[in-house]
């Protein structure tokens, strides 16, 4: 006899099927484990053996196959320990075979029997739903499963609570859906003195979700700006929150299985790897540009990043998503991010100022600034410098708007957009292609010669221009007005990088 306990394989976003089937047969005593595991599923042998020893069962002195099929599927994690054991006690005639049909189980275990988090509970959830399954998953993850919609999720502390539970001896309750807290607990706009371009400038990012650089000397406030952003930013709707934490699931970051409100805030060190980054590694996992998706990747020092590093952005700033490529498998991850970076001019940081500034200023800053591409700069929609504050700003009373009051307008311009897209794929003016641009940002006579005219100024590459008609309608949705103005215009150019990095 073979039982058969449904698990899943995770191969990027997507949960595939997989049979884990278990025979014992008569031979030497032996626990043999195939299907193409990695180590982590080799060493459930152990962990399985030790769970069921804490109950008081033993596996009987026979031969035990255990086979995670399909057989040329990579089997990477611990969740594969739970089918395991159940598969073991299906196979020994102490839990139905009809029974676990109706479940997709997952989950890992404690020497002890307990049956601790993993990550992919929501994949798998929305897998199981969408096989009219059930699902078996940790105690801890049932409120994250409970959001996959209608599907029987069982959530067990322990073997023992859950074998007792599917002999009928002992009910488990239902899990509850839970969610985080949406509040952003960063600085309010209203700390920040001064700086009132570069403050207009992260509405307009916030508002259509556009790439924005901040560059100026050290101090100046480019760090505290970008935290305040999140302050300004629209809760995720419930499809986005889904996306975002489905997301987290896989990477193991949903805290407690409660599924994300808040847009995601990464910013990793400039230290960072490309895997790290962009995604990858041996096992291909999602990086912070996939972490961060539908939220905010914070860039402090750009220049300080590896060159390599940072071009590796350009596509997925253009295209919404990663596509990791590596000899066992090729996954595709969702990175519809906003690029909040923030630099010195120069590697003193004091450029313009004859007082402070090195005997090489201006070579050093053409150095410094040729760390970052042409081509990275280009897909940034806002560029703003940010001067250093003055002893006047800082003795000034603090400023009486809000993140409350700026996110209020911020909300009511993400709403024009929503509705606007409602039968497109964009969701902000930031991801509105070039056909679609140029039906809801068509420029009036007067704006169409300032366009036309600076675009020959400034030497505009054919993105450049597209993203300054997404600036331009962000500044109209901003003011409720329904065309696009010459001053709409004007204003979204003077946040283009005026001249190309040498």
């Amino acid at each position: 006899m073979v039982a058969h306990v449904a698990t899943v394989a995770f191969l990027g976003l997507e949960a595939r099927s997989v049979d884990v089937q278990v025979q014992i047969t008569g031979g030497m005593a032996a626990f043999v484990l195939v299907g193409l595991p990695d180590k982590a599923v080799k060493e459930s042998r152990e962990r399985v053996q030790a769970t069921l020893d804490a109950i008081g069962l033993a596996l009987p002195p026979r031969r035990v196959v255990v086979n995670l099929s399909p057989a040329d599927l990579p089997k990477e994690g611990s969740h594969y320990d739970l089918p395991i054991a159940l598969g073991l006690l299906s196979a020994m005639g102490l839990v139905s075979a009809e029974v676990l049909d109706q479940y997709v189980v997952a989950g890992e275990l404690g020497l002890d029997g307990r049956v601790a988090p993993v990550p992919g509970v929501l994949l798998a959830a929305l897998h199981a739903a969408e096989h009219e399954l059930g699902l078996i998953c940790p105690a801890a993850q049932g409120g994250e499963a409970a959001w996959a919609g209608e599907v029987e999720v069982l959530a067990a502390p322990d073997l023992l609570t859950l074998i007792n539970h599917l002999k009928g001896t002992q009910l488990l309750s239902p899990p509850v859906r839970t969610i985080a807290e949406g509040s952003w607990h960063g600085p309010d706009m209203n700390e920040i003195k001064g700086q009132e371009t570069a403050k207009r400038a992260l509405e307009i990012a916030a508002a259509g979700g556009h790439n924005l650089l901040m560059s100026g000397p050290p101090g100046s406030g480019k760090s505290l700006l970008a935290a305040a952003l999140p302050g300004i930013l629209p809760e995720l709707t419930p499809a986005e929150a889904l996306e975002v934490s489905m997301v987290a699931s896989m990477a193991g970051e949903l805290e407690g299985g409660k599924l994300l409100r808040a847009r995601p805030f990464r910013a990793p060190h400039h230290s960072a790897s490309m895997p790290a980054l962009v995604g990858g590694g041996a096992k291909a996992r999602p990086g912070e540009v996939s972490l961060a998706h539908l939220g905010v990747l914070f860039l402090d020092e750009l220049p300080e990043f590896q060159r390599g590093v940072l071009d590796s952005l350009r596509q997925p700033l253009e295209t919404g998503v990663v596509m990791v490529a590596r000899a066992a498998a090729h996954v595709t991850y969702p990175a519809r991010v906003q690029l909040i970076a923030a630099m010195n001019p120069c590697r003193c940081g004091h450029l313009g100022d004859a007082s402070q500034a090195c005997s090489r200023a201006s070579k050093c800053a053409a150095d410094y600034q040729a760390r970052v591409s042409g081509p990275l700069l280009d897909r940034i929609d806002l560029h703003v410098d940010v001067a250093a504050v003055s002893a006047v700003d800082l003795t000034l009373p603090p400023p009486s708007e809000s993140s409350a009051q700026v996110g209020a307008r911020v909300a009511k311009a993400r709403a024009i957009q929503t509705a606007r897209y409602a039968n497109h794929k964009a969701r902000s003016n930031a991801e509105a292609d070039g056909k679609l641009l140029e039906e809801v940002a068509t420029p009036d006579e007067p704006g169409r010669k300032l366009l036309t005219q600076a675009t020959q100024a400034l030497r505009l590459s054919a993105r450049g221009y597209h993203r300054v008609l997404r600036v331009a309608r962000t500044l109209a949705d901003l003011e409720g007005s329904a065309g696009v103005t010459r001053l709409h215009f004007a204003e979204a150019l003077s946040y283009r990088r005026q001249a190309p990095v040498n």
